[in-house]
């Protein structure tokens, strides 16, 4: 097995992730552990510390200080560990092309900005107006999403909410019905998410068997059921006119980002 470490004078987020999408394209066993607040010589010399002889490992580093990641490659050298500093070589072509200095402020993507408290700010929207808990929300959304249960609304809401992007959804329920409002905002930021229905069928069942509840009576997923539903749903659609996205087989990070071009969204 390969451990990768993440080790970063910051919260380790941006190392981990680096580290985690080398892992994701091996079938081997990869551990990726991350290491934060390495902002010292004596926080190096306590993490070389920790690793053992025989273990195979190597170092993903985003320590922006220059002694202190300059130390950490010194002593992997030392102990034959490979080790790949991420930030280093951009920020130092970067500026050499701006003909600046830049500043070595650990964490400084982290900092509390505007940006932040907007992430914040919409994370609280999409917890308050999740599965249509209220629809008062819908005039101040950044982004409506409409779909059938178990199209993975909620936690492609709370995706778009960590972009700082107010989403609200809305469950297509034909018992239910939409509220009239749905009809008097700008459609442009309205996505229908559709599924193929074999797909749904599969994720239904599989949501029944997590709480064994699974019984002759139960419809939820059954195939006359879903086709009720996506029936209902291609109604509304074709009332609403809005765009609809299939998420059959799509990542939410893939959805996201249909949803982010659409609207001119950067995602930073």
């Amino acid at each position: 097995m390969l451990t990768i470490f993440a080790v970063s004078d910051s919260i380790g987020e941006t190392a981990g992730q680096v580290a985690i999408a080398a892992a994701s394209q091996f079938k081997e066993k990869i551990e990726v552990r991350r290491i934060p607040y390495v902002k010292s010589l004596e926080d190096v010399t306590d993490f070389m510390k920790t690793i053992e002889e025989s273990e195979k490992v190597m170092v993903v580093s985003t320590i922006i200080t220059v002694n202190v990641r300059e130390f950490l490659t010194q002593k992997c050298v030392e102990k034959n560990i490979n080790i790949i500093n991420v930030l280093g070589p951009i920020i130092n072509v970067a500026s050499t092309m701006l003909n600046a200095y830049p500043d070595y402020n650990p964490g400084a993507v982290w900092k509390t900005d505007e940006m932040y408290f907007k992430r914040i700010e919409a994370i609280e929207f999409a917890i308050q107006y999740d599965d249509s808990k209220d629809y008062r929300g819908l005039k101040n959304a950044d982004v409506v999403l409409l779909g059938l249960s178990r199209t993975s609304k909620t936690p492609l809401c709370m995706y778009l909410a960590n972009k700082g992007i107010k989403a609200i959804n809305i469950p297509l329920v034909p018992e239910v019905g939409v509220p009239d409002e749905l009809f008097e905002i700008n459609k442009r930021k309205i996505f229908a998410l559709m599924i193929d229905p074999l797909q749904l069928i599969e994720i239904r069942k599989r949501r029944l068997d997590v709480y064994r509840r699974i019984s002759s009576q139960i419809q939820y997923a059954s195939d006359e059921r879903i086709l009720e539903e996506l029936e209902f749903a291609d109604k509304i659609i074709k009332r609403l006119g809005c765009r609809t996205i299939d998420v059959t087989q799509r990542a939410i990070e893939d959805t996201a980002l249909i949803i982010m071009d659409s609207l001119g969204y950067s995602g930073y």
